[in-house]
């Protein structure tokens, strides 16, 4: 029988990082990267199993399904943009955001948790390539530290672009997610917006347009799971084929 990770036997620690997609019903392309996220970590994968060993993925995958249904564009059933609520979520209004910020605090005030990322997937209808929002923070060591995971994803994703990725703290965007959370949990937690364009991502020069597929998409998930092996420099737990011949100095 499977033995349970030590990350999951009772009283361990845990390193929890906390996604969630498709906020905004019309940005179908954040359900093909946060599907090959998920793809990615059940997999039998060398990588996907250090991973699941050492850090907790929680993810909601669809936060507007009554958006999706009824194929609105940005709002829910009521005809709010829920992006815009997590200050104050109705249990009856915004029930999808209401249980995903209580399950966060929860997790936030147990001392066994350390709620380290949450990510939010969208997709972006003028800009080219997979990029980031995050925040702005008063202390430049902690700023810093922020552009860490951004940097990795940019050498891991051929399509990610850190030259796009910002960091703001625009008054419009004060009730999203990435803005909320990066104001109510500690110095430890990295809070993202993870924008992919709906159309293209660029290659070499900038006429070397490469269209997106739903694969794309998936790839661009797969390597943001990736990016947290060499984040938490995990690499020399994963098993690697034998050498077939010795490395020389």
């Amino acid at each position: 029988p499977l033995s349970a990770a030590a990350n999951l036997c009772p009283g361990a620690e845990q390193k929890v990082v906390f996604i969630t997609a498709r906020v905004h019903p019309g940005e179908t392309p954040s359900s093909f990267v946060c599907q090959g996220i998920i793809d990615f970590l059940v997999s039998q994968h060398p990588i996907a199993k250090v991973l699941r060993d050492h850090l907790v993925f929680k993810i909601a995958p669809m936060l507007n399904p009554d958006g999706v249904y009824l194929g609105n564009y940005r709002c829910s059933l009521m005809g709010f943009d829920l992006n815009r609520h997590w200050a104050n979520p109705s249990p009856w209004a915004h029930p999808t955001l209401h249980g995903v910020k209580q399950l966060i605090i929860e997790m936030y005030n147990n001392p066994k948790i350390n709620l380290e990322f949450y990510i939010d997937i969208h997709a972006h209808s003028t800009m080219m390539n997979g990029f980031m929002y995050g925040n702005i923070f008063e202390d430049e060591e902690r700023f810093q530290r922020q552009a860490v995971f951004p940097k990795l994803l940019c050498q891991n994703a051929e399509d990610f672009s850190y030259s796009s990725t910002s960091f703001n703290r625009d008054a419009v965007k004060a009730g999203t997610g990435r803005r909320f959370l990066g104001g109510l949990l500690n110095d430890t937690s990295y809070c993202y917006t993870l924008e992919v364009s709906f159309y293209s991502y660029i290659l070499g020069g900038p006429n070397a347009t490469v269209p997106y597929t739903e694969e794309a998409y998936m790839k661009l998930g797969r390597n943001v799971a990736r990016t947290f092996l060499d984040y938490y420099r995990l690499n020399s737990l994963v098993e690697k084929p034998l050498a077939t011949t010795p490395k020389t100095r």
